[in-house]
């Protein structure tokens, strides 16, 4: 879900009211299940890692009704071989190429993740929903989990 949703609000400071949350593009889900982005090393987000490395995620695609939230650690990684695998041309449009010296990785390494994903195609869904709505009954249209590490 992870990598089909793609963007992520990423939660730190999480001792904090409000939290704070950015959007990040997921560049890649290791075999271990580590979730990775890229960051500006001078953000907010990398500052507030340096404090306390635990995180949230919340992966939100309303269009395909699919929803993923992980609780994990992170680690913010500057080894070049990480960054020039994570790098994509698209990452031009906030850094200056690979040897940028802003430019670090996010590892993420969930420890809880929760998810809801269709039981059926979207079209299904929402009708189930919509007869839901006329009599009254809970649809039972979302698979839902949770997931331990």
């Amino acid at each position: 879900l992870a990598e089909g949703i793609d963007f992520a609000m990423l939660a730190t400071d999480l001792d904090s009211r409000p939290i704070h949350a950015v959007p990040m593009s997921t560049k890649k889900v290791d075999e271990e299940g580590n979730i990775w982005f890229l960051s500006g090393r001078d953000s907010n987000h990398n500052r507030n890692l340096d404090v306390s490395n635990r995180v949230h995620l919340f992966y939100c695609d309303k269009g395909s009704m699919q929803f993923l939230n992980v609780f994990g650690q992170a680690e913010i990684s500057i080894e070049k071989s990480v960054l020039r695998e994570l790098y994509g041309n698209s990452d031009d449009a906030w850094f200056q190429g690979v040897d940028d010296p802003n430019l670090s990785a996010i590892k993420v390494m969930p420890q809880d993740a929760f998810y809801w994903d269709p039981k059926n195609n979207r079209l299904v869904t929402l009708f189930r929903i919509g007869v839901s709505s006329i009599t009254g009954n809970q649809p039972d249209v979302l698979d839902h989990g949770e997931l331990k590490f």
